[in-house]
């Protein structure tokens, strides 16, 4: 039954639904594997397999009086530790919230289940999930199933690393700085990060909060393209005060084959260089897509400044990142600003953090339009491709950031780098999709980056399933 960890929740749904194995058999099936893989990995966190067990018994008896909950009829699932499930811990990996215990599910959560699906966990996250590692002093460090010495990525890397190792059909992580698409990347999965506010966020945050951040969405994590589509279309639609006047209208991919669509290129950039691997990744996908009629360019850019892009990205993203912070963390902040010994760049850095709402607007506006240059490009372009990252998954490094580094082939860089290529569609609030090409050099998997229009999710998934069925599919790591 090894072949059963590696479908997609649609397949596991649907074998659920013909009865060729019970929710409660593959339930066990999944447990099973956790016990068995899990201790090395500690990707799976919070444990809810009682619960679980009740649910799939439930299944199973609904399905006898052919009662069908939805697609994902009793297929076992975890979620990123920081959704809110009700009676379940929500900690975002800070000792400060060890006891966080949620009183209701998230909104998410709750469109999730109408798919059927049998939550039984969720997993591990850095601090405050502000890492590209995912390591915290309440549940410890999570391993990548390709090579334990290395991380699956941040923040979502618990919800990588159970999907790769075939422990869970299926998982949800959310997004600021490539928290769903890095760990996909490091780990040869798919993700999905949406348009900005589609998959509206409530009970992904801290405790007591309300409103929606800027930048940070919330995604699906899956082995496949389409379920990708599935979960995002389940989770994504206005909220009960949105619903009395707006309705969810997504346009689907308007392309049946990669000959339809017109494709531009990002292979490198000088401001965050990426390996020679991950360039011959993409000409890969680019070569499939030229080979089937698509029309592909390498020089096609929106109108803007890709330097300023990425440093108002960065202006904004410190800033949001800053106001999640204890009014005792922000005190501390602002009593450092002053130090005569900084250096430029923390100098900068503290100023970022500690923006006035004018700052705010004034990169906000930068930002707006910025999104408008980029809507004038994608009428002549439907997606563009991408890296999503400088390297593969690098070796587990919990120094202070400031001594962390990248290594890109024989150079090394900065590792702030590592959120260029993701901010991009984040500070746009453009949709991005991940899709896997396997594994080489060391061994490691590369994903490369769909990033499309606004409101576009359908179309870049489209394209993601696309290229899954010429090749570009989920590849289990050796050993699981």
């Amino acid at each position: 039954m090894t072949e059963l960890a590696f479908q997609s929740a649609l397949q596991l749904g649907s074998a659920i639904r013909n009865k060729s194995i019970s929710a409660t058999e593959m339930l066990d099936y999944f447990l099973a594997r956790v016990e068995k893989f899990n201790p090395a990995l500690n990707a799976i966190v919070v444990e809810d397999f009682d619960r679980a067990r009740e649910c799939a018994i439930k299944a199973d008896k609904a399905l006898a009086r052919d009662e069908v909950w939805g697609p994902l009829h009793g297929v076992p699932m975890t979620l990123k530790e920081s959704y809110d499930v009700a009676g379940l811990l929500t900690t975002r990996g800070n000792p400060d919230l060890k006891d966080n215990r949620a009183d209701r599910d998230a909104l998410s959560v709750t469109r999730l289940k109408q798919l059927g699906v049998n939550l039984f966990g969720k997993t591990n996250v850095p601090y405050n999930l502000a890492d590209m590692q995912s390591f915290n002093d309440i549940y410890g460090t999570t391993n990548n199933p390709w090579d334990l010495s290395r991380a699956p990525g941040g923040s979502s890397g618990g919800s990588a690393a159970s999907l790769a190792a075939g422990m869970t059909g299926l998982d949800s992580g959310s997004d600021i700085g490539g928290s769903i698409r890095n760990p996909a990347h490091f780990c040869g999965v798919f993700g999905h990060k949406p348009t900005f506010s589609l998959l509206p966020p409530r009970g992904h945050a801290g405790p007591g909060v309300l409103g929606e951040s800027d930048l940070t969405v919330i995604g699906p994590m899956a082995r496949s393209a389409i379920d990708l589509e599935v979960a995002t279309l389940a989770m994504a639609g206005p909220d009960e005060i949105q619903s009395a006047g707006y309705q969810l209208n997504l346009q689907p991919c308007p392309h049946s084959t990669l000959a339809g669509f017109r494709v531009a290129v990002w292979q490198n950039d000088e401001l965050a260089p990426v390996t020679e691997e991950t360039r011959k990744r993409i000409d890969a996908v680019v070569q499939v897509v030229k080979d089937a009629g698509g029309i592909v360019d390498y020089k096609a850019q929106p109108d803007i400044d890709i330097a300023n892009a990425n440093d108002n990205y960065n202006d904004l993203l410190l800033a949001v990142m800053t106001s999640r912070h204890s009014q005792e963390e922000y005190e501390r902040l602002q009593g450092k600003l002053n130090n005569p010994g900084f250096s430029e760049s923390h100098y900068t850095q503290l100023r970022r953090q500690l923006a006035s709402y004018r700052d705010y607007a004034l990169a906000n506006e930068a930002r707006t339009k910025s999104r408008w240059a980029w809507h004038e490009f994608f009428k002549s372009w439907d997606v563009v491709i991408m890296p999503v990252m400088p390297t593969p998954a690098f070796e587990h490094d919990h120094r202070p950031y400031h001594e962390r580094t990248l290594q890109v082939d024989n150079e090394t860089r900065s590792y702030g780098e590592g959120v260029f290529w993701s901010g991009h569609a984040i500070n746009n609030y453009l949709p991005s999709t991940v899709i896997p090409t396997g594994a080489f050099g060391e061994g490691l998997p590369i994903g490369v980056q769909i990033m499309g229009p606004e409101y576009g999710d359908l179309k870049t998934i489209g394209f993601a399933r696309l290229l899954e069925a010429a090749g570009f599919r989920f590849v289990p790591p050796p050993g699981y």
